[in-house]
């Protein structure tokens, strides 16, 4: 398994890069601080949400898979969703974030 920051600097250190490029972001739940998982509702104005589950692939890398089969949902459905994680997961840190586009702002390039 790869090292990785503790999740609550991983957080930390998104909210200040994205409130500092102007995107609104909240933590609407804090999680674990060493090892929580992040659930992510991507907020697209006047559209709805897409949602994406922090998780591990099968060879333990640490990535994003987009929930809801990665259809753009409603607030209830969102708000369902997350309650659903939270249930099976009482670790899990759940943040929001306002895009233009639904994209995931914590998926870091690697180019």
């Amino acid at each position: 398994m790869e090292e990785r920051l503790p999740t609550h600097l991983f957080v930390q250190s998104h909210l200040w890069r994205l409130s500092a490029a102007g995107v609104p972001v909240y933590v609407l739940r804090k999680g674990e601080r060493e090892s929580g998982l992040i659930l992510l509702k991507i907020t697209v104005p006047f559209q709805g949400c897409r949602m994406f589950s922090q998780g591990r692939d099968i060879s333990g890398r640490l990535g994003w898979q987009p929930g809801a089969s990665g259809a753009m949902i409603d607030e209830m459905a969102a708000r369902e969703f997350v309650e659903r994680h939270v249930k099976r997961d009482p670790d899990l840190w759940v943040i929001e974030v306002e895009t233009r586009d639904g994209s995931n702002p914590f998926v870091e390039d690697k180019t």
